[in-house]
C-alpha cells in the first residue's frame, strides 16, 4: 500500500529547479508505468498570467515535463476546463501553456470541448470529462490561494476544472462544499504539486497576489487542503469540504501524525509588486529583510484579523525580519529570526493560522 501521509515543501524563488528539486525528493516514476498516460491538470480558471495570483506558474509545469520526460515517462497531456464564461483555449494561450505544448510535444485537451459522463457517488450524480477518467496517473498542480465563497481553494478544488460547464453551475446550485468532497471520491489524484509562490489573497480570479515562495507537494489531497488551510489562516473547520472529504473516505486532515518535511528555508527576499491591499496590510509593520514566505503568512494573518474586525483592536506594530536576529525589542515578534522579542510568533516560516491565533489572544488580553 503506497503511503500518503506525508507533505514535502520546498522555498525559493526559481520555481523550475524548485519543482526539480522537488521531484528528485519524491520520485514519482517509480509509480509511473512507461506507457502510462500521465495527466497534469493546473489551475488555469481564467486567461490571466500566474502573476496575478489566479493561475498556476507555467515553470512549475515545465519542470515536471522535463522530469517525467528525463525519466522515460513521454506519454503526458495538460488537460483543463476554465470557469464558466472563459475559453480554456485563450486561458492556455495567456498563461504560457501553448508555448510549453510546442516545446515539449505535450498535447492540451480543452476539458470545455469534451464528452462527459455521469457518475454515482454517495446518492448524488455528477458528470466527470470523459479524458479524465481515462488517465492512468494525474497530477494536481492547484494554485494555493483564498477564495470569496470557500475560504481556500488549493487540491481538492481544483478537480472543479475536470467537469463540464453544466455541472460547475449544479455544484453552485449544491452550495460548494459537498459535491467538492463527492467529486473526489471519484476523481483518483496521484501526485498533488502545489504552486504556492504568489497565490491571491481572497479571490481565485486574481488581483491581489502574496508572494509565498513554496512548493508543497503531496498525494493526500485532504491532508494537502489541510495543511494549505492553515498556511492562509484558516482552521479545517472553516473549510467544509475538508471535513466532509474526509467522512466520505477521501483522505485524512490529521496534520499531527503526517510527515511533514521541509527540504530547505527561504532565503529569497523578492518581491511582486504589492497592490493597494496588500500595502494596506504591510501598514501594522515594521520589515527589516524579511523572507518572502514569512512575510506572506503575515500578510495573509493580517487579512484574517480584519475579516474578524480584530485588526483595528491591534495596538502595536509587529516586526519581521532576519535583521531582528539576537536582538531585544518589547514589541511583538513575526517569525523564529524576532525570537529575542517580547512576545514572538515562532516559525521558519509560522503559518498563518498560528499569527492569528497569538495575535487574538493580545487583542482579547
Amino acid at each position: 500500500m503506497i503511503n500518503k501521509n506525508w507533505i514535502k515543501i520546498i522555498y525559493g524563488d526559481n520555481p523550475k529547479q524548485m519543482v526539480l528539486s522537488l521531484l528528485e525528493a519524491i520520485r514519482p516514476e517509480k509509480e509511473i508505468d512507461r506507457n502510462a498516460l500521465v495527466g497534469i491538470k493546473p489551475n488555469l480558471v481564467l486567461a490571466k498570467p500566474s502573476s496575478s495570483g489566479a493561475t498556476t506558474t507555467p515553470e512549475i509545469v515545465e519542470g515536471l515535463i522535463e522530469y517525467l520526460k528525463s525519466k522515460g515517462r513521454n506519454n503526458i497531456v495538460i488537460m483543463e476546463g476554465s470557469w464558466i464564461g472563459g475559453r480554456t483555449a485563450e486561458a492556455f494561450k495567456v498563461c504560457g501553456y501553448e508555448e510549453i505544448s510546442r516545446k515539449y510535444d505535450v498535447p492540451l485537451i480543452d476539458l470545455q470541448k469534451d464528452k462527459y459522463s455521469e457518475y454515482p457517488v454517495n446518492g448524488l450524480r455528477i458528470n466527470i470529462c470523459d479524458y479524465v477518467m481515462k488517465v492512468d496517473y494525474l497530477i494536481n498542480i492547484p494554485v494555493l490561494k483564498g477564495h470569496c465563497q470557500t475560504n481556500i481553494t488549493c487540491a481538492l478544488k481544483n478537480m472543479k476544472g475536470c467537469i463540464p460547464n453544466s455541472e460547475k453551475r449544479q455544484f453552485h446550485v449544491l452550495g460548494l462544499h459537498k459535491p467538492i468532497a463527492y467529486l473526489n471520491r471519484l476523481i483518483k489524484q496521484d501526485l498533488i504539486i502545489v504552486d504556492g509562490m504568489n497565490g491571491d489573497l481572497n479571490f481565485e480570479e486574481g488581483g491581489n497576489p502574496v508572494q509565498m515562495n513554496r512548493i508543497i507537494a503531496g498525494k493526500d489531497p485532504v491532508l494537502v487542503d489541510a495543511y494549505a488551510a492553515q498556511l492562509l489562516g484558516f482552521s479545517i473547520e472553516e473549510v467544509p469540504y475538508i471535513s466532509i472529504a474526509e467522512k466520505i473516505g477521501v483522505g485524512s486532515a490529521d496534520l499531527d501524525s503526517a510527515d511533514i518535511a521541509e527540504l530547505n528555508k527561504d532565503a529569497g527576499v523578492r518581491r511582486i509588486a504589492p497592490t493597494r491591499r496588500v500595502k494596506q496590510l504591510s501598514g501594522y509593520v515594521t520589515e527589516d529583510s524579511a523572507c518572502s514566505a514569512c512575510y506572506g503568512s503575515l500578510i495573509y494573518a493580517l487579512e484574517r484579523l480584519d475579516e474578524k474586525r480584530l485588526l483595528g483592536k491591534l495596538k502595536d506594530k509587529l516586526y519581521i525580519g532576519q535583521n531582528y536576529k539576537n536582538r531585544r525589542y518589547d514589541g511583538i515578534g513575526i517569525g523564529s529570526c524576532t525570537s529575542g522579542f517580547e512576545r514572538c510568533v515562532k516559525g521558519c516560516p509560522p503559518k498563518a493560522k498560528d499569527i492569528v491565533e497569538y495575535l487574538e489572544d493580545i487583542i482579547n488580553e
